[in-house]
């Protein structure tokens, strides 16, 4: 062993032993100690990982990256997974690959449709409207709080190219039926799957049902690299465009430091540039960089070996949430995953039933004073979100339960940082809240 190997070696010891000591568990005090909703769960494998890959220096994509890519391709059971820097821009460049030229006719051209649902995270819609395609917007389903399938046919039209939709927190959406029409209609289906790692539908992981799947490694997910997506397909045609609008559009596909991986970089013609000229430098598409640095990836390899754990603990905490609240559904109506599925669950929907003789206002009032932390369904109803307002849209149906969400609806925690004890405390704050009310 070489001496900066026994140094490098001694630094991760230590490491390993500041984590035990910095991040040590803490007792749970009921009302002093916070109750998030969501939060990072890691060890010292996480910060043995990123320290390790701080040393080698190499800071774009390296290594860790490649041995990601692979061991998520394996679990969920895809063929390609393309790490970028965040879920939003995951979503960003899966759309943005269908409007390559390159697709011929199938091709995603500004005024095309895409059919999405009003309720939900900002980024699912953004890249439709970035891409000067129309954003086709339909109602959710009160109980699953995903796309109310019962609109998808109506709702497409000679224009409709693609389908483009999320699971709600971890709840999969019907993607018998949205499947089944894409596959008619002959459309593009993109699946957000950034709150739903290691959620099931027939016994299949979400995230590879889509021509194209996101998945987010923000803190509040199901692992973490800090910031971090990826973008997943078993196309290598899509994978290979995908990279390209990544990796500033460029044409080559030559990874990071290496060079004349296709055994033609100086042999290439095209556009109107001169035959021979650098096929590093050649631009297929008017693209962005969005990679992901080596060291957000060494983490989410340490993370990666967790998964089943924290999957089992969302599911845990979920129920244990669900039994203790079922008393009160006079007045909450409380979450149902969608048949046929086996969710991996982001959080715990509750919406206030529109008779219920308190306000939303008022229970997330009293949750948060007793230290529980509450989130709404993020945008409500997007199209009354401001930075909406003059998007051009088409609506289908009408967004009544959109509406409600926007209104009645709120979430709470389930992630695995949350402790038995932490969720008898919320359902009994619950309880507190609903005795005057005739619960307890």
């Amino acid at each position: 062993m070489s001496e900066s190997d026994k140094i490098k070696q001694q630094i991760l010891e230590l490491v390993r032993a500041y984590h035990e000591l910095e991040f040590a568990p803490t007792e749970f005090v009921p009302g002093e100690t916070a109750v998030p909703v969501s939060g990072k769960v890691f060890g010292g494998d996480e910060m043995v990982n990123l320290v390790d890959s701080s040393l080698e220096f190499w800071l774009t994509t390296g290594r860790y990256a490649d041995e990601f890519e692979q061991q998520l391709a394996r679990y969920v059971g895809v063929r390609h997974a393309s790490l970028c820097n965040s879920g939003s821009s995951a979503n960003l460049l899966a759309l943005s690959a269908l409007t390559s030229p390159s697709l011929g006719k199938r091709q995603l051209k500004p005024g095309d449709e895409v059919i999405t649902v009003a309720a939900g995270f900002p980024t699912t819609v953004n890249p439709i409207i970035q891409n000067q395609l129309t954003p086709v917007f339909l109602d959710i389903d009160l109980r699953t709080h995903n796309i109310a399938v019962e609109h998808l046919e109506e709702a497409i039209s000679p224009r409709t190219k693609a389908i483009m939709v999320a699971h709600t927190l971890g709840n999969p959406f019907d993607l018998d039926t949205v499947i089944e029409a894409a596959n008619r209609h002959k459309l593009w289906f993109i699946e957000d799957n950034c709150d739903a790692l290691g959620s099931k539908f027939n016994g299949r992981y979400t995230g590879t049902f889509g021509h194209l799947s996101t998945i987010s490694f923000y803190p509040a997910h199901h692992i973490t690299m800090g910031e971090g997506g990826v973008v997943l397909t078993n196309k290598p045609r899509l994978k290979k465009l995908v990279e390209s609008f990544r990796d500033w559009g460029r044409d080559c596909w030559c990874p990071p430091g290496k060079d004349n991986t296709c055994g033609q970089r100086f042999e290439w013609q095209l556009g109107d540039l001169p035959y021979g000229y650098d096929h590093k430098y050649i631009y297929s598409h008017v693209g962005y960089n969005l990679k992901m640095t080596d060291m957000q990836a060494a983490v989410g390899l340490a993370q990666l070996k967790k998964l089943d754990d924290f999957i089992a603990a969302r599911k845990r905490n979920w129920q244990q949430l669900h039994d203790g609240l079922k008393p009160f559904e006079e007045f909450l109506l409380l979450p149902e995953p969608t048949p046929n599925s086996d969710p991996s669950w982001f959080g715990f929907l509750l919406t206030v039933r529109p008779e219920a003789p308190f306000s939303r206002n008022e229970l997330i009032g009293c949750l948060e004073e007793h230290k529980i932390a509450t989130r709404l369904l993020f945008s409500g109803n997007l199209i009354r979100q401001p930075a909406y307002q003059n998007v051009p849209h088409r609506v289908v149906g009408d967004l009544t339960n959109t509406d409600i969400v926007m209104n009645q609806t709120f979430w709470i925690g389930v992630f695995p940082g949350l402790t038995p004890q932490m969720i008898d405390y919320v359902i009994a704050t619950f309880g507190e809240f609903l005795r005057p009310y005739g619960q307890t």
